[in-house]
């Protein structure tokens, strides 16, 4: 007699074979994988060191562009019409040179600066694709909003129902997180193309560090006196951005469809150019702001004088106020005089 398999064998062997099939597949796409990121690593050192280069070559070709028309007027023969146009075509295509480059560098690695190397250490944080750096950038956007809507509400029971220092300390190191947070994840972005800079990055910092001052602040008559001061204005600063959130958003959505903005801008605290168009009435709401910070640091100066004060939070959360008033105020000022500015010049050509 035949010597018959058992059924359930049967199937095991079966499922087995194919599963054995499957996974030489699997082992060859994972050889391909492993050798085409050998090829990718060899690709990006290759074209750092190619930007490097035509940095260094454009800088001298840069030069001689300029002491090109010197070199003309000093042998008293001027270049013809057509040599003219030639090189200021050429100086047009300079001037455009470092911005292929800073898109070029957004997809490659690139040494994380001081704060990111403190934090995360020599991690990688570029994003390879345009898919996932604007993942990363919603996020962040989503990130934001619903923070600043948690806050919105927090300080809110905090300010007309509740008075407990365990709570308003909860509420201060929620900003501490938050602002800490953006820091880090506005460092990711910048090191993947994001073009947010100078004053709005630093402010973050500032703001980081006076929510931690705050936090510490002993329970007494100083803390109290103030409490109801700075819930107030956070609960202000908090809806402010919550309607900058909504509007810069959706003006953003509209720039880059029309390929007047960088995929990779963000919406910010204060107000940069490309806001003008439909957000100007955001401005008071600003200004507002600002001058309410000015209003906290002369609150905070003029209990420091007290003779019963003896904390030394309370002229530190004053200097940090007074920081953010000159800084969100003169760059406020700064971006609608520039903008005032190229509007005159535009309709003056026209």
């Amino acid at each position: 007699k035949d010597h018959k398999m058992p059924r359930g064998l049967t199937d095991v062997l079966e499922e087995w074979k194919c599963l054995e099939g499957e996974y030489e597949q699997l082992q060859e796409t994972h050889r391909m994988y492993l050798q085409k990121l050998d090829e990718i690593s060899s690709l990006q050192t290759k074209c750092t060191s190619s930007i490097s280069r035509q940095r260094k070559r454009l800088k001298e070709v840069s030069q001689l562009a300029r002491d090109g028309p010197i070199l003309f007027i000093r042998c008293s023969t001027g270049p013809s019409e057509e040599d003219a146009k030639t090189l200021n075509v050429v100086k047009e295509k300079i001037k455009a040179r470092p911005n292929a480059f800073f898109e070029m560098e957004s997809f490659l690695p690139k040494e994380n600066g001081l704060y990111l190397s403190l934090v995360l250490g020599n991690v990688n944080v570029t994003l390879l694709s345009k898919q996932s750096k604007f993942a990363y950038k919603d996020e962040y956007e989503k990130f934001k909003l619903y923070l600043t809507v948690l806050l919105l509400l927090f300080s809110f029971i905090c300010y007309f129902f509740v008075s407990y220092r365990f709570l308003d300390a909860i509420f201060n190191f929620l900003l501490v997180w938050y602002y800490c947070t953006l820091t880090i994840r506005e460092s990711i972005l910048i090191t993947n193309g994001s073009r947010i800079k100078g004053w709005w990055v630093f402010h973050h910092y500032v703001s980081a560090f006076l929510s931690g001052v705050i936090l510490t602040w002993p329970d007494g008559n100083l803390y109290k006196s103030f409490r109801n001061q700075f819930l107030a204005y956070s609960l202000y600063q908090s809806f402010v951005q919550c309607l900058q959130c909504y509007y810069q958003s959706g003006c953003l959505y509209r720039l880059r469809a029309l390929g007047e903005r960088h995929n990779m801008d963000l919406t910010v605290e204060g107000f940069q150019s490309w806001m003008w168009k439909g957000l100007t009435f955001l401005l008071p709401f600003l200004f507002f702001g600002h001058f309410w910070q000015l209003f906290n640091c002369l609150s905070l100066f003029r209990m420091a004088q007290l003779p019963d004060c003896k904390e030394w939070q309370v002229m530190v959360c004053g200097l940090s106020f007074l920081i953010l008033f000159m800084g969100n105020f003169f760059t406020t000022v700064a971006v609608v005089r520039q903008k005032l500015k190229t509007r005159k010049q535009k309709s003056k050509t026209l």
